[in-house]
């Protein structure tokens, strides 16, 4: 990445004014995110980019155009999905959201003994509660993190066969349970080094930058579908 790549000149963040227009008269009134550190935020800081993580910058952006917006932040690091699923379903339902997002497993494929079909269990039954209260959900294929620099060498082909199932896993589960799913995994950057942070686990304010534009222009696409 140049030295001179900052967020408003980075092709895959959002131009100004971008956001208003993608979001333009949405319905939404109360946004909810559940999850693991990835929610919570543990973005790295990246010179060029400021110090805001992803699920926080969409808020913003739903705030901008719908003033008074109500947004909770349940996510907490290191839990795994059942771990989500019993301490956070029941207050992201008390909530009582319109919007969503639900991410979580990456702390379970970091395990040589992820349970794929545990973790859809989990995933399937927050989604479809959070569906059947009328939220609209959204679900992340994240990106691949197995890329990152700081993952060892020795580790990095299973952690990645790991992390894209779990993409896989959930982006069939959005298909059937009718999420807005925003796929990152294959995202042209998903093996650039500058998406992730130090610890081989998280991303940078980089990646996080470009996952709001994702998650932004895949609601637009939601609220306006093609013809």
């Amino acid at each position: 990445m140049p030295s001179t790549l900052t967020e408003s000149t980075d092709p895959y963040c959002l131009r100004s004014g971008e956001a208003a227009e993608l979001l333009r008269g949405h319905p939404w009134r109360r946004f909810v995110a559940l999850g693991d550190s990835v929610v919570e935020g543990m973005c790295e800081p990246t010179p060029g980019y400021p110090d805001v993580q992803w699920v926080d910058r969409i808020a913003a952006e739903l705030t901008g155009v719908r003033p008074g917006l109500a947004y909770r932040n349940l996510g907490r690091r290191g839990l795994r999905a059942h771990q989500v699923r019993a301490s956070q379903l029941a207050p992201a339902l008390a909530f009582a959201p319109d919007l969503a997002l639900v991410v979580c497993g990456g702390n379970d494929a970091f395990h040589p003994a992820y349970d794929a079909d545990a973790v859809d269990e989990e995933l399937t039954a927050m989604i479809s509660a959070l569906r059947g209260a009328g939220a609209d959900v959204i679900t992340v294929g994240m990106f691949d993190v197995s890329h990152s620099p700081a993952v060892p060498e020795h580790v990095r082909a299973g952690l990645g066969q790991r992390m894209r199932r779990l993409s896989a896993h959930t982006a069939g589960l959005a298909e059937r349970l009718n999420t807005v799913h925003v796929h990152l995994t294959d995202h042209p950057l998903t093996a650039d080094p500058t998406l992730y942070s130090t610890d081989g686990r998280h991303g940078s304010a980089r990646s996080d930058a470009i996952a709001a534009a994702e998650t932004l222009r895949r609601l637009s696409t939601h609220l306006n579908p093609p013809r």
